[in-house]
């Protein structure tokens, strides 16, 4: 299918490029009741302690879009997916998925550890999850579960191994198609293996979905809400080097951190339309708004909004209308107390057309225009001036294109996150709905 062809170099990218430039709008000035805000965004853990997310990774449809692979299924087979976490803790809870299953999802075991690097397990880390005190559970089409409490002590930037079992045929799986992170794939039940010889891989996210860890302190969470920029595309896989995991490492760094980030980007994906998604309004209850201890939201949405007009002119979408996807997600954000940071579009002349346009690119330009002067995002990143070309502004910087003209490079991503005031992650400050 031509769409797909060509596509197939875009659908990678999500241009989201949050900015430095920060209109705190008072942001810093008032302060709900501490405890009212922490009661509406925590939920409490069985011990008495708060969840947080941790880390995350959007649930997708298994076909994607025509053209372009499809999600495999598995029978008697085991996964072992490596995740790094941004706050750590003293308990851990998983969250698996069948949301876009067709038919129920027998989880037969599932584990969790600390990685030792590749597929194996620090030694002595190995847990068994249960769910409901039972090692094994059938999630039903379309519903997530959570495990039960593990007790297992990690550090903020700890890398995990998840591995479940699954011994019947799963259908097409529930997944997020670009992992950046090996996953490791065996026949039978060895999820408690300390390592895994022989083992396939795969660079996609299967049936996991997020991590939250147990605080007793006055910890939050900021959910990275995006696409393929936000999902890291052209990243290095296996190094953590997304933009919000450069985040999470300064977040780590700093005096008194008490954040977690959670990723929700996904490549491809769009405010408005539904096909790469599911779509930005649609997927916020579930990726937002579900996310324990959520106080904070980034935005970097919009830029295949506009291109994928250029390929389904059914689908164009004006400024104006990108404009008003951004102002359904404050309203949803702030009617939960949750501050929400709008990034600018970044550039993307060169990707060629139908992607990039001048109509397009004057779109992007009003876009931009609306973040950095309505006031209508709580505060203002403005990726945009970060990574573009002084020279061609309209263009990403050498320095920093991954070589599609779309996507940044690994020290593009790290600009991105260098750029963001922390401040706005303060806790203590924390300014709950309007």
């Amino acid at each position: 299918m031509r769409i797909g062809r060509e596509l197939r170099a875009v659908i990678g990218s999500s241009q989201y490029h949050v900015s430095r430039r920060l209109l705190l709008c008072g942001v810093l000035g008032m302060t709900l009741s501490f405890a009212a805000a922490q009661s509406a965004v925590y939920a409490d853990a069985d011990n008495g302690d708060r969840w947080i997310g941790t880390w995350g990774a959007s649930p997708q449809q298994p076909d994607i879009f025509p053209g372009f692979p499809s999600a495999p299924s598995f029978t008697n087979q085991s996964i072992r997916q490596i995740v790094r976490i941004s706050s750590g803790g003293a308990q851990l809870r998983v969250r698996l998925t069948n949301e876009f299953g067709s038919q129920p999802l027998l989880i037969g075991a599932a584990h969790i550890g600390i990685s030792a690097g590749g597929s194996s397990i620090k030694a002595g880390s190995d847990r068994v999850l249960t769910f409901s005190d039972k090692p094994s559970i059938a999630i039903p089409p379309n519903a997530p579960v959570l495990s039960d409490p593990v007790d297992l002590k990690v550090d903020d930037l700890a890398s995990l191994a998840i591995s479940i079992y699954l011994p019947q045929n799963t259908g097409p799986a529930t997944w997020h198609s670009e992992g950046k992170q090996t996953a490791y794939i065996t026949s039978g039940d060895t999820t408690g293996a300390s390592n895994l010889v022989g083992a396939t891989t795969s660079t996609s996210r299967f049936f996991l979905s997020a991590v939250h860890v147990s605080t007793n302190g006055n910890r939050s969470a900021v959910v990275t809400f995006g696409d393929s920029i936000t999902d890291g595309t052209n990243s290095t896989v296996d190094t953590n080097n997304r933009w919000p995991d450069h985040l999470a490492d300064r977040l780590a760094a700093a005096p008194g951190n008490d954040i977690g980030v959670v990723n929700e980007g996904i490549s491809g994906n769009r405010i408005l339309h539904n096909q790469i998604g599911p779509d930005a309004l649609s997927r916020f209850d579930r990726d937002v708004l579900a996310t324990p201890g959520v106080r904070f939201m980034t935005v970097l949405l919009g830029i295949n909004d506009i291109g994928f007009g250029g390929f389904i002119p059914t689908e164009v979408v004006s400024a104006d209308d990108i404009i008003g996807g951004y102002r359904q997600m404050i309203d949803r954000a702030h009617s939960r107390g949750i501050r929400i940071y709008g990034a600018t579009l970044t550039p993307f002349e060169g990707v060629g057309p139908p992607y990039f346009s001048a109509a397009g690119e004057a779109k992007r330009q009003a876009v931009n225009q609306w973040i950095r002067t309505s006031n209508e995002f709580d505060a203002v990143i403005d990726f945009d001036a970060v990574v573009r070309d002084p020279a061609q502004p309209t263009r990403l910087a050498p320095a920093f294109d991954s070589g599609d003209h779309l996507h940044p490079n690994d020290a593009g991503y790290t600009a991105m996150a260098s750029s963001i005031d922390l401040r706005l992650f303060r806790n203590r400050e924390f300014v709950g709905a309007d």
